[in-house]
């Protein structure tokens, strides 16, 4: 028995086997990083931003992001990456494929970082505030175009007319003015728009909807320039005479 035991005790000391899941290792040193999965345990640790990683070549792999180097490089573009993953993934881009389906509408995205950022959009969560006026964004790049409007930033330039903008978004539907463009068509009378929200506004036109009203008389208007126009007629209007008013005797003396 004690043979036995001293031959079971060996094997286990040179067994290259995780006892947990009965994963095969190359050598002592794999398996115990391997332990480490099990365990949770984070034994290397960066020295420059005190991050710390289960396994040494994750460790080496991060410090490239320190010493900025950049070894993998784009076939098709050119860019550069630190990490061979992220060139995986970039890649992705100039091949179409998107791996990361929402299982809500069924969009398709290549990044899953982006596939949980359009998850917020069906569940409504709002984590990125604007410290000036409170607004509240769902996608981080959205609070950073919105702040634009604070700041007056405008990095985004028309190359025709040098009209700038705080968003590329806003650029690009400019830029269809130059171009006569009218890709939004009215499915009621087929009339053509340059931007959707001149589509949005004519849409008023067929449904009757006026959502602006005059604070003082409560006249609707389907469009806000109406408004504008209507409540130059208040600003004219003169003070009507009081009719039968008699000022006190007293007033006199």
């Amino acid at each position: 028995d004690q043979e036995t035991h001293s031959t079971q005790k060996h094997s286990h000391k040179n067994s290259k086997c995780c006892l947990l899941c009965g994963k095969q290792c190359k050598n002592a040193t794999s398996l115990t990083e391997h332990m480490a999965m099990h365990t949770g345990e984070k034994p290397f640790s960066c020295v420059f931003c005190g991050k710390t990683f289960r396994q040494k070549a994750h460790i080496n792999r991060h410090m490239i992001i320190h010493k900025g180097d950049k070894p993998f490089v784009c076939d098709v573009c050119g860019k550069t990456f630190n990490v061979k993953a992220n060139l995986n993934v970039h890649m992705r881009i100039h091949t179409g494929e998107k791996l990361f389906g929402c299982d809500v509408c069924g969009k398709t995205f290549s990044i899953k970082g982006n596939l949980n950022a359009h998850m917020r959009i069906h569940k409504g969560e709002k984590h990125f505030g604007c410290d000036i006026c409170g607004k509240t964004f769902i996608l981080k790049g959205n609070l950073t175009t919105h702040m634009r409007i604070h700041t007056g930033e405008k990095h985004f330039g028309c190359d025709v007319c040098g009209k700038t903008f705080v968003s590329k978004g806003n650029l690009d539907a400019h830029i269809k003015i130059h171009t006569g463009e009218k890709q939004f068509s009215c499915d009621v009378c087929c009339k053509r728009f340059i931007l959707k929200t001149d589509l949005r506004k004519h849409m008023r036109v067929h449904t009757g909807e006026k959502p602006f009203s005059c604070g003082l008389c409560g006249k609707t208007f389907s469009q806000k320039i109406h408004l504008k126009t209507h409540m130059i007629t208040h600003k004219e209007e003169k003070p009507r005479p009081l009719e039968g008013f008699k000022l006190a005797d007293s007033f006199y003396l």
